[in-house]
This record gives C-alpha cells, sequence and structure tokens, in this order.
C-alpha cells in the first residue's frame, strides 16, 4: 500500500485526485462479465485497505474493480480516459531463476502509457 500513500502525498501538494484500480484478468475462455467471486472478494479488500490508507492520511481514495484480459491495457486505458498525469503501480518483488523480473503488467504500462509512470517496489521478503 505504499503506493496508495505516495499518490496522496502526490496528489495532496498538486491539489489532485487519487484512484485506485483493481483489474481482475478474465480467462479468454470466460466471458468479461462471468461471476468471479473469490477474486471480486480479493479486488475489494484490496480497495478497502487502499482507502483506508488513504483515510488516515486525511485524503479520499475513488476505487475500482475492472474485469479485462490483461491489466496492462486496462490500467493504461483507464488512465486515458481518467485523463490521469500520473500512474503509480505498486509492483511485488519477484525473483525468476535467482533475477529480479519487472513483470508483463508493469512492462506494458511504461510502454504504453502516455502519462507519466511510477513503480513502487515491495522491499525484499526474506
Amino acid at each position: 500500500m505504499q503506493a496508495v500513500a505516495l499518490a496522496c502525498d502526490i496528489a495532496r501538494k498538486n491539489k489532485g485526485r487519487v484512484y485506485a484500480l483493481h483489474v481482475i484478468e478474465v480467462k479468454r475462455t470466460l466471458a468479461l462479465d462471468a461471476p468471479l467471486q473469490p477474486e471480486e472478494d480479493a479486488g475489494e479488500e484490496v480497495l478497502a485497505k487502499a482507502e483506508e490508507v488513504a483515510r488516515k492520511q486525511g485524503f479520499e481514495v475513488q476505487g475500482e474493480i475492472l474485469h479485462a484480459r490483461e491489466a496492462g491495457p486496462a490500467i493504461v486505458d483507464d488512465a486515458i480516459e481518467r485523463q490521469a498525469d500520473l500512474i503509480i503501480l505498486g509492483i511485488p518483488y519477484q525473483q525468476v531463476f535467482g533475477d529480479f523480473e519487472l513483470g508483463r503488467v508493469p512492462q506494458y504500462v511504461l510502454r504504453s502509457a502516455a502519462c507519466e509512470v511510477w513503480l513502487c517496489r515491495h522491499p525484499v521478503e526474506e
């Protein structure tokens, strides 16, 4: 939730707004509006945590859950639709075969977003 705290801090300084987006990637074998209750519940929990982090900073966050085939294009499209000036992505520390791996979603957003993109990497878990 460091990304949410950072977003709130930046938005406060610039009199902006913060939108928290949770994307559920839906397999191509399912309809985009297929009920995915466990994923929906997990998304609601993430957004509730984001709202709590913002509330502790005296800020309000608008959260939304999107169903999409791929998270990267959904994030970029949402940023375009909202005319966002900045995307802040919280990313985990991932290792693949012993090397740090950025992941496909952050790579897509960095490559495709029209606005600034900041990455907020979680600390290494021991």
